[in-house]
């Protein structure tokens, strides 16, 4: 998902070289956005492994 965000940062690049303004906005928005979520879910992802492994600490 990360290199999702990456294709698009490199296509708002590619289109401010060439001049293409609404281009630009649009493929920003959408890396930025991939990017937050790519963020959120490795978040999600560490407390839910915490807790997991939290779990199974006291079970042992």
């Amino acid at each position: 998902m990360l290199t999702w965000a990456l294709t698009f940062f490199v296509i708002g690049v590619i289109a401010a070289v060439f001049g293409f303004g609404g281009v630009i906005g649009v493929a920003a928005s959408i890396a930025k956005l991939i990017f937050l979520l790519c963020v959120v879910l490795v978040i999600v992802f560490c407390v839910v492994a915490f807790i997991q492994y939290k779990a199974t600490r006291k079970k042992s």
